[in-house]
């Protein structure tokens, strides 16, 4: 059993080629959320690797996402387990790989998915063999849950993702550190997703104009009115991201749609800015309004409980040498939920990088083993 921090972050060092291959292994079956099969082939890869390890494999199935994966770690501790959350899926379609190859160059792993967040996955793996090492059983229960639908909203996963939440008595959730030191996130936006529609009047452009009433014109009065609900400093933030409207050029446009993010600090603004845009009224009397849509991730607010997990963590990266910093960011992820049931949930617990959803995405090479040792000092 190895009792010092240093000697902890050595045995991680030892191993940080074996880290770098798993997640080029990952990187390179690539995982689109909307392509099962694909999602399905990469989610095998990680299974066996845990299954290797003592894990408890189960598969939640769905037939339009790939299908989600449970890993259980038993404890002789009877305790609540730790939940690692997190996802497999990315943002990049099928073939990205053929011009954005997963490559090392100049310290940094490259590739579609290695920051977000399949270097992530890898650190769990790591941070579960050097408990296994360390102390022969694990000290308590761990519960892993990967899923292949967060980058599309989480639709299918979010129940299997609350009930386990429920169970655990904390979450640490291994999506992308934030900025070039690493901090973990204490805090997220909620996130909310609208849809305002107008419906008018179609009419000839030339021969009736006036007997037209553009949804267009009424939609552009309101998109003002909504731009004035924004307030930065709160961490309220609306934004029309995007318009469709109007059949041709000639003809006075009977339909128009926007759509609309809306990012909240805490659940009061939730609330506020639903009543604020259930309360739109049309300017034109004869266009009509329908709004739909609502919040799809509650606010992950920094309470109590989170910054008490915080100052763990920093404790635990003092101990072995370096400082670990914390972040409030405007993101959602998975962890929006367990946070919002109340669990203590910690954030951005994966790979230092840069670049997640890009063509230049990448992570820090030297900096997982201490990322691994950390992650497995909180699982104690």
């Amino acid at each position: 059993m190895i009792e010092n921090l240093k000697d902890r972050l050595r045995y991680c060092e030892e191993r940080k080629n074996q880290m770098v291959s798993f997640i080029r292994d990952m990187v390179e079956i690539e995982s689109p959320s909307d392509n099962k099969q694909a999602v399905d082939r990469v989610s095998a890869l990680i299974a066996s690797r845990f299954e290797g390890m003592g894990g408890r494999i189960k598969f939640h199935r769905t037939a339009n996402f790939g299908d989600h994966l449970q890993v259980d770690f038993e404890s002789s501790r009877r305790q609540k387990p730790v939940l690692l959350l997190g996802h497999f899926d990315t943002v990049y379609p099928m073939g990205t790989l053929k011009h954005m190859p997963c490559q090392t160059k100049n310290g940094r792993l490259y590739g579609p998915g290695v920051y977000d967040m399949k270097a992530g996955i890898a650190l769990m793996l790591s941070a579960i063999d050097a408990l296994r090492a360390w102390h022969g059983e694990f000290p308590r229960p761990v519960t892993m849950l990967l899923v292949s639908d967060e980058e599309v909203g989480s639709d299918s996963s979010r129940v299997i993702t609350e009930i386990l939440a429920k169970k655990s008595g904390e979450v640490f959730v291994c999506e992308p550190s934030y900025g070039p030191k690493g901090a973990v996130k204490t805090a997220r936006k909620g996130i909310g997703e609208y849809v305002l529609k107008v419906t008018g009047k179609p009419s000839h452009a030339g021969l009736d104009f006036e007997k037209g009433e553009s949804a267009i014109i009424e939609l552009a009065t309101q998109v003002g009115k909504i731009s004035r609900l924004v307030n930065i400093k709160r961490g309220l933030t609306l934004n029309v991201g995007t318009i469709q409207g109007g059949t041709r050029v000639n003809v006075v446009p009977a339909e128009a749609s926007a759509n609309i993010d809306v990012r909240i600090a805490n659940m009061k603004d939730a609330k506020y800015i639903e009543k604020k845009l259930r309360a739109l009224k049309p300017v034109n009397r004869k266009c009509k309004l329908q709004l739909s849509g609502g919040l799809n991730r509650p606010p992950m607010e920094r309470t109590k409980t989170i910054a008490e997990l915080y100052k763990k963590a920093a404790g635990i990266a003092k101990d072995m040498g370096w400082k670990l910093e914390e972040a409030s960011v405007g993101g959602g992820s998975d962890g929006n939920f367990t946070a919002g049931l109340g669990i203590p949930t910690l954030d951005g617990l994966g790979a230092v990088g840069e670049g997640a959803h890009s063509t230049h995405e990448s992570i820090e090479i030297s900096t997982l083993p201490r990322r691994a040792a950390l992650l497995a000092g909180l699982l104690e």
